[in-house]
């Protein structure tokens, strides 16, 4: 392992190379098509399984997002000799999860896509993530990496079932930080409708701060109807913060303007510093309160479609 004084000096020069962002993929919508498997219907729900982990269910599709079941006292491998230990336990073993029909994954790092999932995880399920971590799965044996860049799309249809996702501007970390941490990406997903009028539409921020870039996304996507934040203010090394802490949370539910959000990635590994605590604070102080459902691990959310 890399003393600490190496590590902090070499993201002190990364921080300060601050390259460019990716460039956008102005590449044409591609469709995964699934077999159907039920009677689709209008309502929808999710289920809060801990971390960045979470089932969505929408008509006759349930997505599974940054899969990450390792237990309490489990460690997992951030880079450069770097690793995090878990605090708590996931809803659900990984063994117990009900049938999914793909995988949305943020980026490929070991909080949100660990050792046992990699080792788990059936080969041929579709896996919706960035170009690099496409890449990294092909190399673990995945069959069906369906790579983004940021702004492009994916739909995906499962009988009468539809839903576009497209790839949202994320950085982890502050500039120059991409160098060091994994690409990664937010996520639009648009249920039902025609793509541009939705019956649902959910954003995911996944491991980002605010900046410059998130301000496209409420001009382009409008009329959210709720947002899944990831929190936890996770700082490397105790010093870089590369994740939204309580303030930028509220600062991002602010800029996006959701109807309804609930906030996820906190207090589940002991590289997260910003408990959920802080972000309840700054919802209150900013009068944000009627907007925000909180989740235990376990619990459920339901949703109807604005469409039928």
């Amino acid at each position: 392992m890399r003393h600490p004084s190496f590590l902090a000096a070499l993201w002190a020069v990364l921080l300060c190379i601050g390259l460019p962002l990716h460039a956008q993929d102005n590449a044409a919508t591609r469709t995964l098509e699934l077999p159907a498997s039920g009677k689709p219907a209008a309502r929808g729900g999710l289920q809060f399984i801990g971390n960045a982990t979470v089932l969505i269910r929408y008509g006759d599709l349930t997505i599974l997002t940054d899969p990450n079941f390792l237990h309490k006292g489990d460690h997992v491998h951030l880079g450069y000799g770097l690793k995090s230990q878990r605090l708590t336990d996931p809803a659900i073993p990984f063994d117990k999860l009900p049938p999914f029909d793909l995988v949305l994954l943020s980026h490929l790092h070991g909080d949100h896509f660990d050792q046992l999932v990699q080792n788990k995880l059936r080969r041929d399920v579709p896996i919706v993530t960035t170009a690099e971590a496409a890449k990294g799965l092909r190399e673990m044996g995945f069959e069906q990496p369906q790579p983004l860049q940021h702004w492009q799309s994916i739909d995906i249809r499962k009988g009468n079932t539809r839903l576009r996702i497209t790839a949202m501007p994320a950085r982890h970390g502050p500039p120059g930080g991409a160098v060091a941490l994994p690409e990664t990406m937010g996520a639009m997903l648009d249920f039902g409708g025609d793509g541009k009028t939705p019956a649902y539409r959910m954003y995911i921020s996944g491991d980002t701060l605010v900046y410059e870039d998130i301000e496209e996304i409420p001009k382009r996507y409008p009329d959210i109807d709720l947002a899944l934040l990831h929190l936890g203010g996770t700082r490397i090394l105790g010093v870089v913060k590369v994740t939204m802490d309580g303030k930028d949370g509220v600062k991002m539910l602010q800029l996006v303007a959701p109807h309804h959000a609930i906030p996820i990635h906190y207090n589940d590994y002991d590289v997260f510093k910003s408990p959920l605590s802080e972000f309840q604070q700054e919802v209150k102080a900013a009068g944000l309160e009627g907007k925000v459902t909180y989740l235990r691990h376990g619990d459920s959310y339901s949703f109807r479609s604005k469409k039928p």
